[in-house]
């Protein structure tokens, strides 16, 4: 039997691809490294890694997805939120005593966990885990990240070491430790970060990152920082990356696995965030599995060539963006820039001060903070809003790695939040029409005589049953006292499961207990498959269970008409 393998994307995109790209390609791929360089070199620091770590991680994965990526545009790489999960797992892996792995190796296996959990969820189309944590979880994380960030630069720009852990702990050690301070590297730092805001403010044409890089690299090979006490980067190796198939050694493998599915489910969701929002932006759909391909293949790259996991970059596709960038060809053309630097600028970058790498990972973090989406939450749920709160929370008072955590159970609360109460509505008729109207929003709506009608807008299930049945029976108390029908529109109920099945079967009896009939109108199959097999409809009796609402008042009105006869 002969297999056909998929193409790759980029070859199925070189079929339709036009000569007059090329040029918009290459000056997107020299803005793309341009951009990419500083936060390449910037960005391993936040996990304790040695700065060519990040290079490898701009060079490698950005061929990957060019290769098997779905998207024309989206540019893969080293991504602040996913580094900082990264920092927390290696933390938990490192804390095992007697470790003798190495980071590099071990963030390389996260990367291949993270890589082939891509490709195992795009095999059972698990696209929708991108939507599972919500906007509102993801942007108080995203919030609750950064502050994480921020105080994890106080090293960088005083010199001092910080042993304290949250939010206002460090702060306080540093206030005690303020004798301890290399003010020159104090000075540099605020200036760098001052210099990285102007040029955001100003919309400096050239990127804030690379006026701070370059300027740095310069004032240090001037004044000979190092000479004077301020930290600098250090030798790079200037060699390309090789392909290696990094060993577990004594790493704990159950602690790889659980945090390469916490780093997997922040990488993918924020990762598809960006690709929706530049998606938008172009003018084109993304297909989450799909992206789940791009991704796996760029993670396993990176993995395969020593270095940690990658995700979307909204900072280098918003550059591949705006300089109109036209296809993968960028992403080649910028790998290709990062292999020349790493190969001929290693000696120049070696000088470059780490209080100016801290500067540009606090003007980073800041731009996590996105103070207009949580006031537009706050404007539209107030109850959103306090999901975000406690998803913020997670990562300052608990820890990254636990604030992972966090956020997963904040979405799962908010979702039972959301089910545990669902809607309910008497119905009544409206004189001269047909159908069945919500007595509580149409005015002119009436109820039947003798007929009761109601209708649940949600899955009954074991969460919320309990409430379900309180409010049947309280709906039962305020019928009238000539009431012989209780008719439940179901066409809103989707799913019923047993515990709910019993539940209906309880109000089937006080039902009869007090001379009134349950019936069931417009079941889904399913629910109604799964009734039958409880044996409810036979209890109820098969004439209950209704096609539709008007059936239900025809069988009322014929069996009302029988007996008045």
């Amino acid at each position: 039997m002969r297999v056909s393998l998929p193409r790759p994307a980029l070859l199925a995109d070189l079929d339709t691809y036009q000569a007059s790209w090329l040029r918009s390609d290459i000056s997107a791929g020299l803005a793309i490294a341009a951009v990419g360089l500083p936060s390449a070199i910037a960005y391993p620091a936040i996990a304790g890694l040695p700065p060519e770590t990040g290079l490898y991680a701009s060079i490698t994965p950005l061929v990957a997805y060019a290769l098997f990526g779905p998207s024309r545009r989206l540019i893969v790489g080293p991504d602040a939120a996913t580094m900082t999960v990264l920092a927390a797992v290696l933390a938990t892996v490192f804390a095992t005593p007697g470790m003798t792995s190495d980071r590099v190796t071990a963030a390389a296996l996260l990367a291949l966990i993270v890589g082939v959990l891509c490709l195992v969820a795009r095999a059972v189309r698990l696209g929708v885990l991108a939507t599972f944590l919500s906007r509102p979880i993801l942007t108080g994380f995203f919030a609750g990240i950064s502050l994480s960030i921020l105080i994890g630069q106080i090293k960088r720009f005083t010199g001092v070491d910080i042993e304290s852990e949250g939010l206002f702990a460090p702060v306080l050690e540093l206030v005690r430790e303020v004798g301890s301070i290399h003010w020159p590297s104090l000075a540099l730092a605020l200036g760098c970060f001052a210099l990285l805001q102007a040029a955001r403010a100003l919309q400096s044409p050239v990127p804030g990152p690379v006026i701070v890089v370059v300027l740095s690299v310069l004032l240090s090979f001037l004044f000979d920082f190092e000479g004077h006490g301020i930290a600098v980067v250090g030798s790079l190796p200037e060699a390309l990356p090789s392909l290696t198939l990094p060993r577990t050694g004594n790493l704990p493998l159950d602690a790889l696995l659980i945090g390469g599915a916490a780093i997997f489910l922040v990488s993918f969701g924020s990762g598809v965030i960006a690709a929706r929002s530049f998606g938008a932006l172009g003018g084109y759909r993304v297909d989450p599995n799909r992206e789940l391909t791009g991704f796996g293949a760029a993670n396993i790259a990176a993995g395969l060539f020593g270095t940690f996991p990658v995700t979307a970059s909204d900072s280098r596709t918003a550059v591949n963006f705006a300089v109109g960038g036209r296809s993968q060809i960028a992403s080649l053309v910028a790998a290709t820039t990062l292999i020349a630097v790493l190969l001929f600028l290693g000696s120049v970058l070696r000088i470059l001060p780490i209080p100016a790498l801290g500067a540009i990972l606090a003007a980073t973090a800041l731009s996590l903070i996105d103070l207009a989406a949580l006031k537009q939450i706050w404007r539209v749920s107030r109850m959103e809003f306090v999901f975000a709160l406690i998803a913020m929370w997670g990562p300052i008072g608990l820890g990254v790695l636990n604030g992972v955590v966090i956020a997963i159970a904040a979405t799962l609360a908010y979702v039972l939040r959301q089910s545990m109460y669902p809607h309910d509505a008497l119905l009544g008729r409206i004189p001269g029409r047909d159908g069945f109207y919500k007595l509580h929003r149409e005015p002119e709506a009436r109820a039947v005589p003798g007929f009761g009608a109601c209708m649940i807008q949600g899955s009954l299930l074991f969460f919320n049953t309990d409430y379900v049945q309180t409010r049947l029976i309280a709906i039962a108390d305020e019928l009238p006292a000539h009431t012989r029908w209780l008719v439940i529109d179901a066409s809103a109920v989707p799913q019923i499961d047993s515990t709910a099945t019993a539940m209906l079967e309880e109000v089937y009896e006080e039902l009869t207990k007090r001379g009134i009939a349950l019936g069931l109108a417009e079941l889904h199959t399913d629910a109604r498959a799964m009734l039958g097999r409880a044996g409810l409809i036979d209890k109820i009796g098969p004439a209950m269970i209704f096609d539709g609402m008007e059936d239900a008042l025809l069988a009322f009105e014929a069996r009302r008409g029988g007996a008045a006869a």
